[in-house]
């Protein structure tokens, strides 16, 4: 799978290719934080088949956690496109980024500890209270 992807302004553009190795709705606390308050949709790959082709992201991480991961954002427009996981060799790539979103199907819903009454799940998808396994 190749897939492609940009922030809301269009200065920064990434690729990435490979199969995904998760595809979920996280509803923990900090995922409402990065979205505004919504689920965040995600699909994770591989990190070495994420690459931005175009622009330069701007990086964050927490200093106040242990091993926080680093959140990518525009740095014109603030769109978050990507996260990378400091505790596996993993990018998190935001599904509302892609150039075509149809491609995400969701397997589970996870930290549902966390889910607002407002939170839709599909009907069928397995929910988590943390994450599985």
């Amino acid at each position: 799978m190749k897939l492609s992807g940009r922030c809301y302004c269009g200065e920064l553009r990434y690729e990435v290719e490979g199969e995904p190795v998760m595809q979920a709705q996280c509803h923990c606390r900090e995922c409402q934080y990065i979205t505004g308050g919504a689920p965040n949709l995600f699909m994770m790959f591989p990190r070495e088949g994420f690459r931005i082709v175009q622009g330069a992201a701007k990086d964050f991480a927490r200093k106040d956690l242990e091993k926080p991961v680093t959140r990518q954002f525009c740095p014109e427009c603030g769109t978050h496109v990507a996260t990378q996981i400091s505790r596996a060799p993993m990018t998190v790539v935001k599904v509302g980024t892609l150039d075509d979103p149809s491609v995400f199907s969701p397997a589970m819903a996870i930290f549902a500890c966390d889910r607002q009454p407002y939170h839709l799940v599909a009907e069928g998808l397995p929910v988590f209270d943390k994450r599985p396994g």
